[in-house]
Formats: C-alpha cells, structure tokens, sequence
C-alpha cells in the first residue's frame, strides 16, 4: 500500500533516468520519510549508501530490494566513478545518508560535483532535515536569517577559533555535536557567552527526543543533572545576539583596558582580564571586544 500511495503522489513528476537523485532519509522516525522519497528509491536501479547496513534496513522497511553501493568519506572518489558508469548506462542513482539530507554534513558533496562535471543531472528529493527541525523549534524571535555549522573542529585553536566566529556571527547559528563532545561544547559557550540562549536538541524525531532552551551558562548543570542528556545525537541553536550598547554599558575606562589587552592576548583572556580589572560586565565586555576584532 505504501509504494502505491507513493506511485500515486509522485508518479505524475518526471523522473529521468541517466540522473542522481540526492534523496533525504528520516534522522530518527521513520514515518518521517516522504512520499517521493518512496517513489524515487522503488524507481532508482541502485542505491548509494553512506553505510549499505543502514540503507539496507530502510529499504527493507519500505519492502525494496536495490542493488547497493557503499559511498562514504575513505572512498566517495572511487565511489562517484562506479555511479558515473552506472549513469552512463542510463540508470536511476540514488544517494542516501544514514539520517537526513546527503552532503550536508555527510559524504556526497564530491559526487555530487562529480556527476555534475561529467554532464548528468542531479536532483534533489527534500525531506526531515535535522537543523530546520531545531530551529523551529528554538523560537528564536531575534534572529533574521541563520547560519549552518555543522560538527566545529574537534579540539584545539581550530575550535577556539571557530566557536569566537560562529559567536560574532549575525542571526541563529545551529551546531551538531556528538555525544563525547557536547559536555566540553555546553563549557565553552557558557564561559565565552554565558547569557546567549541556547536551544538543546537531543535525538530530534526518537523516542527520547528532548529539546530544552536556557541560557549558555545553565547548559553545563542541566547536562550533568542526568546522564541521559548526554546520549544520542544533538543539535544545538545558538540564538541570535540582542544589540548590546557597549559603549553605554562600559565605563571607557575599561573599553581602553581592554583595547590594550586584545593586542597581546587572546579574546577570552583578554576579556577575563579586563572583566577583573575594571568591574565590567564580562558579557559586555565580550561583545564589545568582537567589535574591537572587527567582529
């Protein structure tokens, strides 16, 4: 019943064969999956999977049985010429991840651009996107536009340097994070913004699925009040910064202090420093320090 419904809906849309459908896939629940996503994995003639174990359950929920291909991050270029061949001898390819949209975040972008230079058309076929299910949910009535982030480097200056760019950032920036990591993430945007809310998703569209929004500050204790809440997948919304008059709220005293500072230091150091100097909001102090950077 499911594949003729999805033939009923869709089946009017050309789809041509010789193409790559780019095809998103439910991030947890199943039934979030679309119509034409049915239609065009019943019509593909192969199925490139970021893990052919995960693409192989979907379609055997869907009833399918597909030819698979495995595409991931070691082997999308050797990959991308297996589709290529497969293009060339006209068939239907579809490209799926192991949850949501192919390429964003996951392995895909490559062949993508590889199929594009050799001529053939790609297509994409829309569905449950992880980061518009977060923001929609974050109700972040400040914020004109947003910013995808994705996974932040793992560790060191690449990181620091990343989190001091996403915060200057203009309008809601919305993070993933894996589960070993989201603890040090919740750290360091309750010290280098401790007042910016944050909208917490944890295993958006699952069972357990939790969304919660505090300041950055409180991320840290709400984490480490149950160890549940550090499990599973996140997306994290930084919410869009109010306008902060920086040079009403801070005596110039300690805009010098911290002028004087920035030019020897790193931003947070800098900011710490002047903060117990002069007394000043150290939130103020933040941001006026990212316009002193030049944002």
């Amino acid at each position: 019943m499911l594949l003729q419904a999805a033939e009923q809906a869709a089946g009017a849309q050309q789809h041509p064969p010789a193409a790559l459908y780019v095809v998103a896939t439910p991030i947890g629940n199943l039934a979030d999956i679309t119509l034409r996503a049915v239609h065009v994995l019943a019509l593909a003639h192969t199925v490139a999977c970021e893990d052919t174990r995960v693409g192989g359950s979907l379609l055997h929920h869907l009833g399918l049985h597909k030819p698979l291909l495995a595409l991931h991050q070691h082997n999308e270029a050797g990959a991308a010429d297996q589709v290529l061949l497969r293009l060339a001898a006209g068939e239907r390819v579809a490209l799926v991840s192991d949850a949501g949209t192919p390429a964003v975040s996951d392995p895909g972008a490559r062949l993508v651009a590889a199929v594009t230079a050799a001529g053939y058309r790609v297509l994409p076929i829309p569905g449950a996107s992880s980061a518009l299910a977060a923001l929609s949910v974050a109700g972040d009535v400040a914020a004109t536009a947003f910013s995808f982030c994705g996974f932040l480097p793992a560790k060191g200056r690449e990181r620091e340097s990343a989190l001091t760019t996403l915060l200057a950032a203009p309008g809601s920036q919305v993070l993933f994070e894996a589960p070993h990591r989201i603890e040090g993430l919740a750290a360091a945007l309750a010290a280098a913004a401790p007042e910016r809310t944050v909208t917490v998703c944890r295993e958006l569209t699952k069972q357990f699925e939790t969304v919660a929004t505090m300041p950055a500050a409180a991320v840290p204790a709400w984490l480490a009040a149950d160890a549940n809440r550090q499990r599973g997948e996140f997306v994290l919304v930084l919410h869009a910064a109010t306008a902060v008059a920086a040079d009403a709220e801070i005596d110039p005293a300690a805009l010098r202090t911290l002028a004087v500072l920035l030019r020897e230091l790193p931003l947070k150091q800098a900011v710490a420093l002047a903060a117990e100097l002069s007394g000043a909001p150290r939130n103020a102090l933040y941001a006026a320090a990212l316009v002193q950077r030049g944002g």
